[in-house]
């Protein structure tokens, strides 16, 4: 059923031109997070300010009470437990669950780093550096910045749990129970489980200007180079030697496509019908979300304001043709998934998600307000998609989730109309742009991601 009344999610805002590209006023803070000065402006000269070249370096700089403020990446850190010296062996270090099937990873082994009880820290680099092999979890704190980061090297294939990916609980960035959290221009690369998840009532979150990247299937990408370690010892691999066999028939170069895709973006609200979720707040704004699976985001409870986003699955969403129904029928057989799910922005538990101005291409389900009981409405959560383009197999529309007859009306649970939770209009102004030219914009040479902007090292620790 649709909604009655049109939602009335946020005051009516008017688009104006682009600002021109690279131009500071772009990329100022807004969202949720407005307000948060992270470690503030601090000359490279200051005591609170550190320069990091190494994981022991790191480890001295988010020891919980350490007194930084900013800490700038200055180069690439390879952050493994077995990769690390003894002298990072400290907390906030601490070894990760032990990664099982990725040859790379079982020589470097995962580091889970906590950065615990800081407030107002700004983490950066001026040249957009790599981070490898770590999952950080930011706990009890705020006004946080993450600024030109690109995280790389944390999936690796599930035989443990079948393909459901349920055991290494591996995320590049997990925040909990902390307020005015800015994550902008990173990138982040494919992950075991998510990308960046929003927990234990979380809020005033921003994550802006990042993409989210699917692996590209080259010759010597992370994924292949999964791929080729089984096909080479398939006997070691009974999940993957099944997919190879003729009971299945996929070829290596499908099981690499299907593979490629990421299954889980962000997870806002980790507890079924916690009371603090309803305090969870993110906003995403100019992020690129290439081939992601799911959770784009996924709430339980709480607000979350997409604007300007772009989910561009049409990769796995070729992919997912390459699984007949009868290989489906074979693998669900045999307790395994191996699959692409199709799903877009998803709102549960009385959430409100508005996707405004956005881009949504390729997803079978765009929108979801249900993922456990359609039939019980404590489980449906209010969303709705204002001035977005949609386009599937070819055909475009661009509207609204309320229009009569839109494909963008959420799914599968009675439609709530929507409107935010603890307020009427949002705490904060903003310009949206015209979607029409979003995914040109964020894809661009400066667009989203890290690394894609060269201007004075002192605006990554301003917000405005």
């Amino acid at each position: 059923m649709q909604p009655t009344t049109a939602p009335s999610p946020s005051p009516t805002v008017t688009p104006v031109p682009t600002p021109t590209a690279g131009q500071t006023s772009e990329y100022q803070l807004t969202g949720f997070a407005q307000g948060n000065t992270g470690g503030g402006i601090l000359s490279e000269t200051d005591a609170a300010y550190m320069k990091v070249y190494n994981a022991t370096d790191l480890a001295v700089a988010l020891k919980k009470g350490s007194g930084y403020k900013v800490v700038e990446i200055m180069n690439d850190l390879d952050l493994g437990w077995n990769e690390i010296p003894a002298a990072a062996k400290v907390s906030p270090f601490a070894s990760h669950n032990s990664p099982l099937t990725h040859p790379v990873l079982l020589q470097t082994g995962v580091s889970k780093i906590t950065v615990d009880g800081f407030t107002g820290l700004t983490i950066f680099s001026a040249n957009g550096a790599t981070i490898k092999h770590a999952a950080f979890t930011f706990k009890r704190s705020s006004n946080i910045i993450v600024r030109n980061l690109e995280f790389d090297e944390l999936w690796e294939w599930d035989e443990a749990t079948k393909g459901d990916y349920d055991k290494n609980d591996w995320d590049y960035i997990t925040i909990e129970d902390s307020s005015k959290f800015w994550i902008d221009h990173c990138t982040f690369h494919k992950a075991y489980d998510g990308l960046v998840d929003v927990k234990k009532g979380s809020n005033g979150v921003t994550i802006s200007w990042s993409s989210f990247l699917s692996d590209d299937r080259s010759a010597g990408s992370w994924v292949t180079q999964q791929i080729n370690a089984m096909e080479a010892n398939q006997s070691a691999y009974p999940m993957y030697a099944f997919l190879r066999s003729s009971a299945v028939g996929l070829s290596k170069d499908d099981i690499i496509a299907v593979a490629a895709s990421q299954k889980k973006g962000h997870l806002v609200g980790a507890t079924e019908l916690a009371s603090d979720n309803a305090a969870l707040e993110v906003t995403l704004h100019h992020n690129y979300y290439q081939d992601q699976q799911d959770r784009m985001p996924r709430l339980r409870a709480g607000n979350v304001h997409a604007y300007n986003i772009v989910m561009d699955s049409a990769g796995a969403w070729s992919a997912r043709s390459l699984i007949t129904p009868a290989m489906e029928t074979a693998i669900s057989g045999k307790g395994y998934h191996f699959g692409v799910t199709s799903n877009g922005a998803i709102s549960t538990e009385n959430g409100a998600v508005l996707v405004e101005k956005s881009v949504i291409i390729d997803v079978y389900y765009p929108l979801r307000n249900n993922q456990k009981n359609a039939s019980n409405a404590v489980y449906t959560g209010k969303i709705a998609a204002t001035d977005t383009i949609y386009s599937l197999n070819g055909t475009t529309f661009r509207g609204n989730s309320d229009t009569a007859g839109s494909p963008l009306s959420p799914v599968p649970a009675a439609i709530i109309p929507f409107s935010w939770n603890g307020f009427t209009t949002l705490p904060y102004s903003y310009t949206a742009d015209d979607p029409a030219t979003l995914k040109a914009r964020l894809v661009a040479a400066n667009g989203a991601g890290s690394g894609k902007l060269s201007w004075a090292k002192v605006n990554w620790l301003q917000t405005s």
